[in-house]
């Protein structure tokens, strides 16, 4: 548990007490052992409400980035309507027969092997996550003992971005796999969401890989430990948020159409 500072009258204790609302780079190391778990608020210096420190930060960026999934989960779900409506779509011709276009698009055996791919990064970039808030790495770097937080996530970071970079890889070859059989995006209404849904997902994780290129640039040029421990807490979040995506949407592809 952080010491507990008692407040008297001297001008000095005021000073003190003020200098001690560093968030890790004055007076008292940035300890909150309330929470107990995967960075939510350990680790911070327990402030004032309505102060701005860098447990509020935290709060903040997370925030941010839960409003801003928030979006992207709606725009899935309305791509995902679309693609029931499609397949429900049909009409009477000329010569009164039943006519449904939609044809199930076969799912390149490929993407089995890239969502296993995509699970395994989501554990490496929870572990880099969980690292960042470890306490007694934190005292060390509060300490100027080095960086051991850096040594500790790095090859955890630089683990989830080359999975994350092979798991695209394995997209663009399911497309190649379906233009070889000649299955393209205007083929029919099943493989035009196919690729839709898959487009998509593959651009917003693109995004995940800048963003794990972003965190490992801070670990190195970031001397604010805040910084670097949001930067890399936010990407954790977003990756976890692009692997939920590619569950959903591949239970879809592969059970539903």
């Amino acid at each position: 548990m952080p010491s507990t500072i008692t407040p008297t009258h001297t001008e000095w204790e005021k000073k003190r007490r003020l200098d001690d609302h560093d968030g890790g780079h004055g007076r008292r190391p940035p300890t909150d052992k309330r929470t107990g778990g995967g960075g939510d608020n350990e680790n911070w210096n327990d402030r004032p409400q309505g102060s701005r420190g860098p447990r509020e930060k935290l709060s903040r960026a997370r925030l941010g980035l839960f409003f801003a999934l928030a979006g992207d989960t709606m725009f899935f779900v309305a791509i995902v309507s679309a693609f029931f409506v499609a397949q429900s779509t049909s009409h009477i011709d000329a010569y009164n027969h039943y006519i449904n276009q939609w044809l199930p698009t076969a799912i390149p055996p490929i993407l089995w092997l890239n969502t296993a791919v995509l699970l395994v990064s989501s554990v490496t970039m929870e572990i880099a996550r969980r690292t960042m808030f470890r306490e007694n790495d934190v005292m060390d770097e509060w300490l100027g003992l080095g960086k051991p937080l850096t040594r500790r996530a790095l090859p955890w970071l630089i683990a989830t971005t080359v999975l994350g970079l092979i798991f695209l890889v394995g997209q663009t070859e399911a497309w190649r796999q379906l233009a070889s059989q000649r299955v393209f995006f205007g083929s029919n209404p099943s493989s035009h969401f196919f690729y839709l849904i898959t487009y998509t997902h593959a651009i917003h994780l693109f995004l995940g890989v800048g963003a794990l290129i972003a965190s490992v640039t801070g670990l190195y040029l970031s001397r604010q430990l805040e910084t670097r421990q949001i930067l890399v807490d936010c990407t954790g979040w977003y990756w976890h948020a692009m692997g939920l995506f590619w569950i959903f949407l591949f239970v879809l592809l592969v059970f539903f159409q």
